[in-house]
């Protein structure tokens, strides 16, 4: 009987150590999920950090593209108020010219040398503008286009060949490069 109780004994203790260690088992199943959700971020907090991120980097592209749009306009303002510098240092020595000449022109006695003057003055504008890229617009006895001249009024035709071309120029017009600067103002036959 002894042994059946000692025996009865061991066995309940195994039991209890059995009962303990599914218990224990059970506690660290429980435990370890706690666990895990502290050490990771839930998707709320994963998601609240992606928004985060992605309202700096929108501050961030928005305050580079606002400095750039102040750049270029600081940029654009200084080109357009320094934009005729190179043409008006270059005219200078035509404005010298004609400052010279109005001088001769109180003590000259001689018109034909005057005039002569006054050519090479003319002369020397023409080269320094043609030089920038200036070129004058022919425009009499060509057909008229209204992209090109301005009309001031139409007259008789003296000729059949001469309807809807270019009679007289009051006012060359000029190209810069390829573009237009301005009209020719004419006189069309009709």
């Amino acid at each position: 009987m002894l042994k059946k109780k000692k025996k009865e004994h061991t066995d309940m203790q195994d039991n209890n150590e059995a009962v303990n260690d599914n218990n224990a088992a059970e506690q660290d199943n429980t435990q370890q999920p706690v666990e895990e959700s502290t050490q990771e971020p839930t998707a709320e907090a994963k998601l609240k950090e992606e928004l985060a991120q992605a309202n700096d980097k929108y501050l961030r592209l928005y305050a580079e593209f606002d400095n750039f749009r102040r750049r270029t306009t600081k940029e654009r303002v200084e080109l357009l108020q320094t934009a005729g510098k190179e043409i008006i240092v270059s005219l200078l020595p035509v404005l010298d010219d004609f400052e010279r000449a109005f001088k001769s022109m109180d003590q000259a006695t001689d018109v034909v040398a005057v005039k002569a003057g006054i050519e090479l003055i003319h002369s020397k504008l023409n080269n320094i503008l043609s030089q920038k890229g200036l070129k004058p617009m022919e425009a009499v006895g060509e057909p008229f286009d209204a992209d090109l001249h301005e009309a001031i009024t139409n007259i008789p035709a003296p000729t059949d060949e001469l309807k809807g071309k270019v009679i007289d120029q009051m006012e060359k017009g000029y190209y810069l490069g390829d573009k237009v600067v301005r009209f020719a103002k004419v006189i069309v036959g009709n």
